[in-house]
């Protein structure tokens, strides 16, 4: 789980990069919102679970890592061409590796397992959350496209395969394979919830 730890914090900290860059920040804001952006989440659900002290605070080197990891996305975005398209990519691999490590540190708390798959979905969106919000964007996870629940089937997935007998491992590279694809397929195919509107204005 640690090498999926770290491949969470580095991807979510390029996607961080990538989108201070598209806003024109110096280098001091892609720092911040690629480590915002890593490690905001789990820190969310380690105050929600009353995990103290939170990760980065009990291993600074993680901080080290995110800064790291978003300069040199900073510094290799810069010769790529389809910026948008590796941002999302980025975020999507994240999104479902935060949502199985999120699972995963709940269900060690001992937590029911509906509060297990929602620490996942924490996990999982609330730094792209951040993210955005730093950025004046409209988050992701507010958008017409799947992305929280994406959040919620992986870890969903994940929880019921443990449950019915899958050991860790299988559980893990399956639960994370099949979250990628489904991200992947709502962002091509325009995958959206119902949305609820009125014939009539709200303010009328």
């Amino acid at each position: 789980m640690q090498v999926i730890y770290l491949v969470a914090i580095t991807a979510e900290a390029a996607s961080g990069a990538i989108m201070g860059m598209r806003r024109r920040m110096d280098v001091f804001g892609i720092c911040v919102v690629g480590t915002v952006t890593a490690l905001g989440g789990g820190s969310i659900r380690d105050m929600l679970l009353g995990h103290y002290p939170l990760g980065w605070v009990a291993h600074p080197e993680y901080l080290f890592f995110t800064v790291g990891a978003a300069l040199s996305a900073a510094f290799l975005v810069r010769f790529m061409h389809r910026v948008r398209m590796a941002f999302l990519l980025l975020d999507a691999l994240g999104l479902v590796a935060f949502a199985v490590i999120g699972c995963d540190i709940a269900a060690a708390a001992g937590v029911h397992p509906a509060i297990v798959v929602l620490m996942g979905m924490v996990t999982g969106i609330c730094g792209g959350l951040l993210r955005d919000v730093l950025c004046n964007q409209v988050p992701l996870v507010l958008r017409r496209d799947l992305y929280a629940s994406v959040a919620l089937a992986t870890g969903t997935l994940y929880v019921l395969l443990q449950r019915y007998g899958a050991s860790h491992e299988h559980a893990t590279a399956i639960a994370l394979v099949a979250g990628f694809l489904f991200r992947l397929a709502s962002i091509k195919w325009g995958l959206a919830l119902p949305v609820f509107t009125t014939r009539r204005r709200l303010d009328d």
